[in-house]
C-alpha cells in the first residue's frame, strides 16, 4: 500500500501524522510512505529525516493525494483539499464530524473511506487516539487559561497559586474525563483550589481517591454548575460524548454569573463545544470576550507543542495505521472492533450513528459497508 502523508495546513497547525519510526516501519513491512515537502518542519522533523527513514518526499498535496492508497493526517480536511480525495481512498485522520455539517456532506460526495481517530474504541470503552491528545489538551487548558487571567490579557489579573497572605484562584472543570483529570493534576499541582464536576459518580470516587486535598469532586447538574459558576476565576470545558456533539452546559444567560475577567476554556470546542458562548478560535487570535468572560475556544490546542503532541499521538497511531497497510480495507475492520469502531463514513454512507443523528442523514451499518 501507498501511505501519503500531506502538510497540516490548518491555521496555526505544527503537528504531523507520520514519525520517522512509523516511515520505518511500514517500510518493513514493504509498504510505501510519501512525504509532503515540509511536512514535519513544526516538529522539527527536516525532510532529510524522512528521506533516512525510507520516505520519498515530494513537492506537493496534490501529488500525496493522487498518489496515496490511505492519507495520514492529524487534522479534518479543510475546503481546498476536498477535491484531492478520491473515491475508495481511506483517509485517517481526526474527523471530528458532528461539529461540521459542511465536512460531514464533503466527505460522502468524495466517496472516501472516512476513519476518524477520535471514535476508534477499545472493548473497556477507552479511547485510544484521543487519549494523547486529551492529555495534552487538558494540560494546556491550565497553562492558557492562567496567562489568559492576566490583566493585561484582559483577565482579572490574579495567580491561580495565590501568595501567602492572598487566597489562590477557584479552577471549575467541567468533566472528569481524560482532560478533565489531566486540568485537574495539574490546577491542584500549581496550588489552585480546584472542583470537577461529573454524573459519573464511580470517577468522582475514584479522583476524590487520587487527587491531593485541593481537589473537590461534585455531582453534576444545572444547579451545582451556576453554584460554582460563582466562584470560578476559571472554567474550563471538558466534555465528550463519543463521535457526537458535546451538550451545552453553560448557557449565555448563566455566563452573567461568572465575575468579569474571569476566563473559560472550551475544549470540548472541536465537538462544537459545552459553553454556548464559545467558537472555535486559532492560536494567533485565541481569545474573544462575551459580557465581560475571556473566552479560549482554541480547536487544534496541541498544535502548539507539536514536538510534544506529534509524538504522543504516533505512539498510539502508527499500530492502526500498520494494521489498515497490512490487511487493507475491509479485512483490517473485520479483524479489529476498535478499529472498525474509527468508521465514520464509508462510500458516501454514513455509518456513525451519532453523526448520521446530529444532521438527520441517514445510518448504514458499518457491517454491511465492509460486507
Amino acid at each position: 500500500m501507498i501511505v501519503g502523508t500531506p502538510k497540516e495546513i490548518k491555521a496555526d497547525e505544527y503537528r504531523v501524522a507520520m514519525a520517522p519510526a512509523g516511515v520505518e516501519q511500514l517500510k518493513k513491512a514493504g509498504h510505501s510512505v510519501l512525504i509532503e515537502c515540509g511536512a514535519g518542519v513544526g516538529t522539527g522533523i527536516s525532510d532529510d529525516v524522512y528521506r533516512e527513514a525510507g520516505a520519498e518526499i515530494v513537492d506537493a498535496a496534490a501529488e500525496v493525494y493522487a498518489r496515496s492508497d490511505m492519507i495520514v493526517k492529524v487534522k479534518e480536511p479543510i475546503a481546498c483539499e476536498y477535491d484531492l480525495i478520491r473515491s475508495g481512498q481511506i483517509v485517517f485522520t481526526y474527523f471530528h464530524f458532528a461539529a461540521s455539517e459542511e465536512l460531514t456532506r464533503a466527505m460522502m460526495k468524495t466517496g472516501a473511506i472516512c476513519v476518524a481517530y477520535e471514535t476508534i474504541q477499545l472493548a473497556d470503552g477507552t479511547l485510544p487516539l484521543l487519549t494523547p491528545m486529551s492529555e495534552v489538551a487538558g494540560r494546556m487548558a491550565v497553562q492558557e487559561g492562567a496567562k489568559y487571567l492576566e490583566r493585561p490579557m484582559e483577565g482579572r489579573g490574579i495567580l491561580l497559586a495565590g501568595v501567602p497572605g492572598v487566597p489562590p484562584a477557584h479552577v471549575v472543570i467541567l468533566g472528569a474525563g481524560i482532560v478533565g483529570a489531566n486540568a485537574a493534576k495539574i490546577a491542584a499541582g500549581i496550588g489552585a483550589n480546584v472542583t470537577i464536576l461529573d454524573i459519573n459518580l464511580e470517577r468522582l470516587r475514584y479522583l476524590d481517591d487520587v487527587m491531593p486535598k485541593n481537589v473537590t469532586t461534585l455531582y453534576s447538574n444545572a444547579y451545582t454548575i451556576r453554584d460554582m459558576l460563582r466562584m470560578a476565576d476559571l472554567l474550563i470545558g471538558a466534555v465528550l460524548l463519543r463521535g457526537a456533539k458535546a451538550p451545552v452546559l453553560v448557557t449565555r444567560e448563566m455566563l452573567k454569573l461568572m465575575k468579569p475577567g474571569s476566563v473559560i476554556v472550551d475544549v470540548a470546542v472541536d465537538q462544537g463545544g459545552c459553553i454556548e458562548t464559545i467558537r472555535p478560535t486559532t492560536h494567533s487570535q485565541p481569545t474573544y470576550i462575551v459580557d465581560g468572560v475571556v473566552h479560549y475556544g482554541v480547536a487544534n490546542m496541541p498544535g502548539a507543542v507539536a514536538g510534544t503532541s506529534t509524538y504522543a499521538l504516533t505512539n498510539e497511531t502508527t499500530r492502526y495505521m500498520l494494521q489498515i497497510a497490512n490487511k487493507g480495507f475491509p479485512k483490517a475492520m473485520i479483524d479489529n472492533p476498535a478499529l472498525r469502531a474509527g468508521l465514520n463514513i464509508v462510500g458516501g454512507k454514513v455509518t456513525f450513528p451519532e453523526v448520521a443523528a446530529t444532521f438527520g442523514l441517514e445510518c448504514t451499518p458499518v457491517d454491511i459497508m465492509i460486507s
